[in-house]
């Protein structure tokens, strides 16, 4: 199968500190890969460079063969890539179903055709996300594990082709976890998020819970330093003497954050 998603060569620095470096893999749409990495290893800036928050300093980032490199996040959105955030910014005096809205009406996809048909595409986010029924509550009211499905829901209702998702799990509880891992596998599999999916999206997940990561992956890369040092089957991962010292052996970035 032909890759959906192509990175290659991609870095950046900051500052003179390499935080992503010529760093290659490739993605297929009925793929879902993990990434993993200690803090500080790149795993944000890689996310962002993708979807276009940043500037690379060099590298192309091939999207259906389209060079999404230089396009405003907008721009890759509406190309049918989204992302969902750890840190949950929802217009939380607005209600839920105002906040998927302006998220599908905000990425210009196919506006025109969008525009009268909004409210249902948000409502059958929601529907999806098992909040359907808090559609017309304000954001502030909800608890962390339901932000984060408002969050799901505001991506979803891009309609992308690839999902990217920072930390999906972070915050949540065992049950809440378990919930959210297995909204993720079904909608992968065609589980049909409203009328108009006939597969499920790609996904790039970043994850620190990595035992629930690698029960819902088909493959892991390990990000250190900036370069990608391994990447397989979680089984092989696990296992992997490169990827052991780096959680164990200590040789993990120091000084740094994960948003460089």
């Amino acid at each position: 199968m032909k890759p959906l998603l192509q990175v290659e060569n991609l870095s950046k620095s900051f500052g003179g500190l390499s935080a992503v470096q010529d760093v290659t893999f490739s993605l297929r749409r009925d793929e879902m890969v993990g990434l993993i990495g200690p803090n500080g290893s790149g795993k944000t800036t890689l996310m962002r460079l993708i979807i276009g928050m940043l500037k690379a300093d060099h590298g192309r980032v091939l999207f259906k063969d389209e060079d999404m490199i230089g396009r405003p996040p907008w721009g890759v959105v509406k190309k049918g890539i989204a992302m969902t955030h750890q840190v949950v910014r929802p217009f939380r005096e607005l209600p839920l179903m105002a906040n998927v809205m302006l998220g599908v009406l905000g990425s210009g996809r196919n506006r025109g055709e969008w525009i009268k048909r909004v409210e249902t595409v948000a409502m059958d986010a929601l529907e999806f996300c098992g909040i359907s029924d808090l559609a017309r509550e304000r954001a502030s009211i909800l608890p962390h594990g339901d932000l984060k499905r408002l969050e799901l829901a505001r991506a979803l209702a891009t309609e992308p082709d690839l999902l990217i998702l920072d930390e999906p799990f972070a915050g949540l509880d065992s049950h809440e976890t378990d919930l959210m891992a297995k909204s993720l596998k079904r909608l992968h599999k065609g589980g049909r998020f409203g009328r108009l999916h006939s597969e499920g999206p790609a996904m790039l997940i970043v994850e620190h819970k990595l035992s629930e990561l690698m029960k819902i992956v088909d493959r892991v890369m390990v990000l250190n330093y900036g370069r990608l040092i391994a990447q397989g089957p979680p089984a092989e991962i696990v296992n992997d003497p490169k990827v052991v010292e780096v959680y164990v052996g200590g040789h993990q970035s120091r000084g740094r954050t994960d948003a460089a």
